[in-house]
């Protein structure tokens, strides 16, 4: 299996890169073995390669990052849960869709832990819960918030970056951005479902559910 890291307190977000790209340069080389890094950021937001600038709607709320992975603008502070995933795809299977659902497939599963139901939509980045007790879209269609986030980059076919899992973290900092692009739905955490879960059971359920969707490197 991965090494398994745990950091205590806030990473700033440009430290994170730098020891992402450092662990990816080592995977690559066979000087180091995968890695699945749980951590937590201060407020801010990222811009992937497919950020567009309309989307930062706050632009001077909080530091604002060039992500260099794929996707559009998201938030990270405290609350939530993020889980880096540098994995040596060379190992585990050169296909890029696949990889992208086992992603999805450990969220849903980690949420599972806690009874709450996590769902994929077409055309949607992240993973989402249907809320039924808002009032339904325009359209008719269930009310639906998004409860985690996927971006993801490939060097030489290791990846780095990963997923984010709302714990508990302040929801209004989303309103600073258009989330991952997509408008007209709300974002929602496992303390916002009514869900009293702390972070040490989250990374507990994190890491059993990647066991059953990974499992080790072939």
């Amino acid at each position: 299996m991965p090494e398994w890291r745990i950091s205590e307190g806030l990473v700033p977000y440009p430290q994170a890169l730098a020891e992402m790209e450092a662990s990816v340069a080592a995977i690559r080389a066979g000087r180091a073995d995968e890695l699945v890094w749980l951590l937590e950021h201060p407020p801010l937001y990222t811009a992937g390669t497919s950020a567009r600038r309309e989307d930062l709607l706050a632009p001077d709320r909080f530091p604002v990052f060039e992500a260099r992975r794929g996707g559009e603008y998201t938030y990270h502070g405290p609350g939530q849960r993020v889980a880096y995933a540098m994995l040596d795809l060379n190992r585990r299977g050169r296909d890029l869709r696949v990889f992208v659902g086992r992603l999805e497939e450990w969220v849903i599963r980690t949420l599972a832990a806690f009874g709450v139901t996590g769902e994929r939509r077409p055309g949607r980045v992240g993973v989402w819960v249907v809320r039924p007790e808002k009032a339904p879209g325009p359209d008719g269609a269930p009310a639906e918030d998004k409860i985690a986030a996927i971006g993801l980059r490939l060097r030489h076919w290791v990846s780095f970056h990963g997923i984010s899992i709302n714990l508990e973290p302040e929801l209004e900092h989303f309103s600073g951005i258009v989330p991952c692009g997509i408008s007209g739905y709300g974002v929602t955490s496992l303390a916002d479902l009514g869900l009293i879960v702390s972070m040490p059971e989250l990374d507990m359920a994190l890491r059993e559910a990647f066991e059953e969707v990974f499992g080790p490197a072939g």
